[in-house]
């Protein structure tokens, strides 16, 4: 990017060494996030909603982590409080050695430059009554980035970068196609030159053809200019697409961690192989041969979780094993099962020399076809 020599260095914030690539950029340790219930005449409060409840992972400098889990599991809610846009109600989130939980307001705004976040909706993210070049010149601005004049040139090359016209700086947002509103939220995204953006489900409002274009351009834009994702996403095909690691949600803790070669083909947590196995085959014959998983009853209140595991009423495996008492009474940990792979379950092991769900490797569909074929960028 050619807007680096134009910035007021004044205002960049401390100067840092160079990157190395693989080292741990963002650290987060114990997080919870719980929204409080208030009931009766003076809205007292009776309970919390334990959106997120104690969970810790890291994330390599130019890596990216994906974050997968059925609507409600605390997913979005985590990516939030990454980059504290929520405050977490307890634990620690540290971003290149920062603590952000610690920091005062003008120390994180600086330190957000270096951290951004593109939204899931690309209609109600944007401002309707702001034209495209308000919308991306608006972070410059806020962190005194550039000449008035520079940052019009800024605006333009962003929106070259993301397949863009740059005549079209002066739209605003109804004029503009669902795919191409996200490709207006990364060039905002991108407008500070961030190290380390969060990815909250960018594609899942989109049609199936632009999300293989926005996609391809997420992957595109991390190899162009080393950025680090953590890609929020409940469509496991295209979280196996891009991601280096994977860590799977269930109701507000993640019971999986790994890469996703080694996930996909042995998941050693129940849940995991029931997603997997909701996940078709381009095969009719191998599909009709898998084991299904059908979870049963819903989706337990994270406002009073089951004690022990928390998947334990919905499992497969518990049911399988003859209820075993310690599924209800101790709430597993992360454990390690292989390098690079974890999985929260008393009985991981089981779940590794099951066939239910999962097709062989080879079997299994390496990426999704429309991301395959998706053409370039328009």
């Amino acid at each position: 990017m050619t807007m680096e020599r134009e910035l007021d260095t004044r205002t960049a914030g401390p100067a840092r060494e160079a990157p190395v690539s693989g080292d741990e950029l963002v650290k987060v340790e114990n997080l919870k996030v719980y929204f409080p219930i208030h009931s009766g005449l003076f809205q007292r409060e009776v309970g919390h909603v334990r959106a997120v409840d104690d969970i810790s992972f890291t994330i390599r400098r130019g890596e990216t982590f994906g974050l997968v889990g059925e609507s409600g599991c605390g997913k979005s809610t985590t990516g939030r409080a990454t980059i504290r846009l929520r405050v977490p109600t307890a634990g620690t989130v540290g971003f290149d050695g920062h603590d952000l939980s610690t920091l005062k307001s003008d120390d994180l705004r600086r330190l957000r430059r270096r951290m951004q976040i593109i939204f899931q909706d690309p209609y109600s993210s944007l401002n309707p009554r702001m034209t495209v070049d308000s919308i991306i010149s608006e972070p410059l601005e806020t962190h005194g980035l550039g000449s008035k004049g520079s940052r019009s040139g800024r605006v333009s090359e962003l929106l070259e970068l993301v397949g863009l016209n740059p005549n079209y700086a002066n739209r605003y947002p109804h004029e503009f196609s669902g795919g191409q509103r996200q490709r207006i939220g990364v060039a905002r995204a991108l407008a500070v030159e961030p190290e380390f953006i969060v990815c909250d489900e960018p594609i899942s409002a989109l049609d199936v053809s632009i999300q293989a274009q926005v996609l391809n351009l997420l992957i595109e834009l991390r190899e162009k200019f080393g950025l680090t994702y953590l890609f929020i996403a409940h469509d496991l095909s295209v979280v196996r697409h891009i991601s280096d690691r994977v860590a799977v949600m269930y109701l507000g803790k993640i019971v999986e961690i790994g890469e996703p070669d080694t996930v996909y083909a042995a998941p050693g947590h129940p849940y995991t192989r029931a997603l997997l196995s909701a996940v078709p085959i381009p095969d009719p014959k191998l599909e009709r041969k898998r084991r299904r998983v059908i979870l049963t009853g819903d989706v337990p209140s994270p406002a009073n979780p089951p004690t022990g595991c928390r998947f334990h009423t919905r499992c497969w495996l518990y049911e399988k094993l003859g209820r075993p008492e310690v599924c209800t009474t101790e709430d597993p940990p992360l454990r390690v099962l292989a390098p690079e792979h974890q999985a929260a379950c008393h009985f991981a092991e089981e779940s590794l020399r099951s066939d239910v769900g999962v097709a062989h490797p080879e079997q299994a569909p390496q990426e999704p076809a429309s991301i395959a074929a998706a053409p370039a960028a328009s």
